[in-house]
């Protein structure tokens, strides 16, 4: 197993993306290669693009925003740790919910939570939208 160097200086990567549920798998799939790319464990990589999933679904759901906004993905790496950041224009605030068993949705948060060693939002700097985050080890 190859382990991400920890005196490496940080390495980020961005992505623009339109607000479209097909956009998902995109984000997805560079976050795939990208992961592979830094030489990250591969629990993390699955790990990882779960996660960014998670966020990009609910940024393509409930991130209503006028046509030609934009969801950013910000993935960095630094000190042993992957971050992923997902900015939309929304003004909702995430909330994790309590589903139904016969509910097909509504446990994203949740499972942020629950695989992600910390997550959580912040409004966006220019004062319009947010951006959710979470974090996990790569080592």
């Amino acid at each position: 197993m190859t382990a991400v160097r920890l005196d490496a200086p940080p390495t980020y990567v961005w992505w623009r993306f339109t607000r479209h549920p097909r956009n998902v798998g995109a984000a997805r799939r560079l976050l795939r290669d990208q992961a592979r790319s830094w030489r990250a464990p591969e629990e993390a990589v699955e790990t990882a693009v779960l996660l960014l999933s998670e966020l990009m679904t609910n940024a393509c759901r409930h991130g209503r925003v006028s046509p030609g906004r934009e969801i950013h993905v910000l993935c960095i790496v630094a000190d042993g740790n992957l971050r992923i950041e997902v900015s939309d224009a929304g003004d909702g605030i995430p909330r994790r919910c309590r589903a139904s068993a016969e509910e097909e949705a509504g446990r994203g948060l949740r499972l942020v939570a629950a695989l992600a060693e910390r997550w959580g939002f912040c409004p966006r700097p220019h004062g319009i939208g947010k951006t959710v985050w979470c974090e996990l080890p790569l080592s």
